[in-house]
C-alpha cells in the first residue's frame, strides 16, 4: 500500500451497505465529497462537477456494449478508426442482428482481432437467444449487472464496470481495473507509487457511494497532463513524450461515452 494516507472524507454509511447519503444530481454529490476531502475540492474547483450521465436507452445498448468491447486494450483513436469501419461494414449500426449476419471475415476485416470479432458474435448469441436481456439489465444491481455480463466471452470487470459507468449511468462504480484510473488517483493525491487494484479498493472505501464521481476526476487528472510530467514532489515539469516501455498502452472507451477518453486496464 502506498505509505500515504487515504483521503479525509469520512466515510458513509453507505460503505456498509446501509442507506447513504443521497443527492439529487452528480454536482450535488460532488459537493458533498469535496466538503470532506481537499483534494476533491480542488478537483472540483479546477474541473467543475462531473455531468449527469442518464442511462442509454434499452436498443442501443448492445452497440454501446460491443463499442466498450472494441475499445479494449487499445488507445482510443486506433480503436474510434476500428469501430468506425465496424459500423460501415455492419450497415450502419452494430446490433446483434448485423453481427450474426456478418461473416468472421467481414468482423476481422473491420480491424478487429479474431479474439474480439469472437466476443462480439458470442455476445449476439446470447443477446438473440435471451441469455442475455439488455433491456431488462438495468433493473438489476451493480453486482448483478457484473455477473450477468462477464458470461459474454471476452467481458471482464473492466468491461462490465464501464458498461455500469456509460451505459447505465451508475453512482458507485470503482473500476480498480483501470490503469488510468490508477495513476490518476496516485497523481491527484500525490502518492509515491501508482496503487495496485487491490490497493486501490481500500483507497476508495471512502467515497461511497459517489466513487464513479471520483473515478471521473481521475480520468480528468490524466487529461491534463500526461504521465511523466510531475516531479516527485508533485510540482509539474517540462512536457516530455510519453514513455513507449514494456508496459500496455493506456485503454480508453469510446469518446462518445462521459467521461471522455476513458483510460483503461485490463479484462
Amino acid at each position: 500500500m502506498p505509505a500515504v494516507p487515504a483521503p479525509s472524507v469520512v466515510a458513509t454509511p453507505g460503505a456498509a451497505g446501509a442507506p447513504g447519503p443521497t443527492h439529487r444530481s452528480p454536482a450535488e454529490a460532488a459537493v458533498y465529497l469535496a466538503a470532506g476531502d481537499p483534494v476533491l475540492a480542488e478537483l472540483l474547483a479546477a474541473h467543475g462537477p462531473p455531468p449527469r450521465r442518464r442511462p442509454v436507452r434499452s436498443a442501443a445498448r448492445f452497440g454501446a456494449l460491443a463499442e466498450i468491447i472494441v475499445f479494449q486494450q487499445l488507445a482510443g483513436k486506433a480503436a474510434a478508426s476500428i469501430h468506425r469501419r465496424l459500423v460501415d461494414a455492419l450497415g450502419g449500426s452494430v446490433t446483434a442482428d448485423s453481427v450474426l449476419a456478418a461473416s468472421p471475415e467481414t468482423l476481422t476485416g473491420s480491424g478487429l482481432s479474431g479474439s474480439k470479432a469472437a466476443a462480439l458474435r458470442d455476445l449476439a448469441i446470447r443477446t438473440a437467444d435471451g441469455r442475455l436481456r439488455l433491456d431488462r439489465i438495468g433493473r438489476l444491481s451493480d453486482d448483478s449487472v457484473c455477473e450477468h455480463l462477464v458470461q459474454v466471452r471476452g467481458v471482464g470487470p473492466w468491461s462490465a464496470d464501464m458498461f455500469l459507468l456509460s451505459v447505465l449511468g451508475r453512482l458507485d462504480v470503482w473500476p480498480v481495473g483501470d490503469y488510468g484510473v490508477r495513476v490518476g488517483f496516485a497523481r491527484a493525491w500525490r502518492l509515491p507509487s501508482v496503487p495496485s487494484p487491490k490497493e486501490l479498493v481500500t483507497l476508495g472505501e471512502p467515497f461511497r457511494p459517489y466513487r464513479s464521481l471520483v473515478a471521473w476526476y481521475c480520468w480528468r487528472v490524466l487529461d491534463q497532463a500526461p504521465p511523466g510530467t510531475e516531479a516527485a514532489d508533485g510540482r509539474r515539469k517540462a512536457p516530455v513524450a510519453p514513455a513507449t516501455s514494456g508496459r500496455a498502452p493506456v485503454r480508453t472507451v469510446p469518446a462518445s461515452r462521459s467521461p471522455r477518453r476513458r483510460r483503461g486496464g485490463s479484462d
